[in-house]
């Protein structure tokens, strides 16, 4: 197929060479010059979203945030201007569930289609090609799109019918791994004060019914302060908001989902917030005056 591919940070540059690998044509743009690793591979560089969108028969969205989305979409040059009837947009962003259905709304006005699949797996998932994906759409748009989804990841759920459901899936992802990462972090913060080995206890919960991807990954990260991105602790702070915002809006109280993203700013605040999520530990342990190990850089 033709497609368009807007946003080549982190993720985005991984999974645009999958669609390129897929033997898609496939149309790029990113604020940044195009990687030149994409080019030679057979991509090709757009001038603008407009461009993008008169150029390819999808338009796949990677971007940061609720408004980068927005002015991609329908800002100067942006993709609105260049759609055409029955074009298909699939936003791949982590962005709010409400403003998700509005933008849908709008394409749809414009006699487009719009499917909202936001993912997770982080930078490892992009660039192995094992992400999971959560769309909310219709089930025609969704078939349409899934030669792209199988060469991207390797769970791959219509979990709503409804434009906006993706987004409130990849929203309670991010708060159970936001609230596990949390509990890692107490339990080897708590662990590392009382003088225990940290690797021993690492090894031993991890065989038990505590073990879990996030203890294993991020506790080896928190204990050996490696947390160069992944995936950044304000991207995280991001979706948390979202969540927090959307509970809201629907009554709903989630104390401990709060007070994490209390402690990511607080992590934020001491210098990580370009650092990997794993380094909410940060914020913990300025709290309490005590680091689990000879602390380095966050980035590093």
């Amino acid at each position: 197929m033709k497609l368009g591919f807007i946003g080549l940070g982190i993720m985005g540059s991984h999974m645009a060479r999958h669609l390129i690998a897929a033997g898609h044509e496939v149309h790029l743009k990113t604020r940044r010059d195009v990687p030149a690793d994409l080019l030679e591979a057979g991509g090709v560089e757009a001038s603008s979203p407009t461009a993008v969108a008169q150029a390819a028969e999808i338009v796949i969205l990677m971007l940061p945030d609720t408004s980068d989305v927005e002015q991609v979409l329908f800002g100067r040059d942006g993709v609105a201007e260049g759609l055409k009837p029955g074009q298909l947009v699939i936003d791949m962003s982590s962005i709010s569930p409400a403003a998700t259905a509005t933008f849908a709304g709008r394409i749809g006005a414009l006699g487009g289609n719009y499917l909202d699949a936001p993912v997770s797996g982080g930078e490892t998932g992009a660039k192995n090609a094992t992400l999971s994906i959560m769309v909310g759409g219709n089930a025609a748009a969704f078939e349409r799109a899934r030669p792209i989804f199988e060469a991207l990841g390797k769970t791959i759920l219509l979990v709503g019918s409804k434009v906006g459901d993706g987004q409130v899936a990849k929203c309670a992802n991010q708060i159970v791994v936001a609230l596990t990462i949390n509990a890692v972090a107490e339990g080897l913060l708590f662990a590392a004060r009382a003088g225990a080995d940290l690797d021993a206890v690492h090894q031993a919960i991890m065989g038990g019914i505590g073990a879990s991807r996030i203890l294993d990954v991020h506790g080896r990260r928190m204990i050996e302060r490696k947390m160069a991105p992944g995936f950044r602790v304000r991207l995280h702070q991001k979706d948390l908001r979202n969540a927090l915002e959307s509970a809201q809006d629907m009554s709903l109280a989630l104390p401990a989902t709060a007070l994490v993203q209390q402690l990511f700013s607080a992590a934020a605040a001491n210098g990580a917030a370009e650092a990997d999520h794993s380094a909410l530990v940060r914020g913990l342990e300025a709290l309490s005056a005590f680091e689990i190990g000879g602390m380095s850089d966050a980035t590093e």
